[in-house]
């Protein structure tokens, strides 16, 4: 496998496919760059999925963040970029993408975007006594 920056997200077959649970990936270092000033932009990305058939492989996860570091993109638009893709990839029962942006002209900004597969409901949380 590439040491350098990719696009190309490498999936692995589920291992329980049957059940539903949740994968949570943290990504601390994520850069790339102010579309109006060329400045870095640096984010924590927390993902969060439950998948269908098939997971991501770290490895190509990390560089497909990396390919993001000289690209100038507003917040909105990569972090909606980045889920597209990995839906596009993984076709998960649902996915969450969080993007935590450090301060940037003394404004804080986080993003939210989520994908649910058309049928797949959230089963109902256990309750214990």
């Amino acid at each position: 496998m590439s040491t350098q920056p990719s696009r190309v997200l490498e999936t692995f077959p589920n291992p329980q496919p049957e059940r539903d649970y949740c994968i949570r990936i943290r990504i601390p270092e994520f850069t790339c760059l102010c579309p109006k000033t060329g400045q870095p932009d640096f984010a924590e990305l927390t993902l969060e999925y439950v998948p269908e058939e098939r997971c991501v492989e770290l490895k190509s996860l990390k560089l497909y963040t990396w390919s993001f570091r000289d690209e100038g993109a507003f917040h909105e638009a990569v972090t909606n970029q980045i889920l597209d893709d990995l839906v596009a990839a993984t076709q998960p029962r649902f996915m969450r993408l969080t993007a935590v942006f450090n301060v940037r002209g003394g404004l804080y900004t986080s993003v939210v975007a989520e994908h649910r597969a058309p049928a797949w409901q959230a089963p109902q949380p256990v309750q214990l006594p």
